[in-house]
């Protein structure tokens, strides 16, 4: 139960990192570029399917999208149950 737990735990921290790391746009080849690819591949399959379901909230022009904090809510829950 402690491993699994764990990596809950790191797959909620990359989350976040990815969420912040959204907000800077940085090269491929810099070294936070290449978190960014790495951080991409282990979220974009669970955030792709919650986006096709979850639209973006729109505020006027801007549009927010919510489907991260609904997966870091939905990591909370899992970990609660599991952990």
């Amino acid at each position: 139960m402690g491993l699994i737990c764990l990596l809950i735990q790191l797959y909620s921290l990359a989350v976040l990192a990815w969420v912040i790391l959204s907000w800077v746009r940085v090269s491929a080849t810099h070294p936070l570029g290449k978190v960014q690819v790495f951080l991409d591949r282990i979220i974009y399959p669970i955030i792709l399917p919650m986006r096709r379901v979850i639209p973006p909230l729109r505020l006027g022009m801007a549009a927010i999208d919510l489907t991260p904090l609904i997966l870091l809510v939905g990591i909370g829950l899992l970990r609660r149950f599991v952990c």
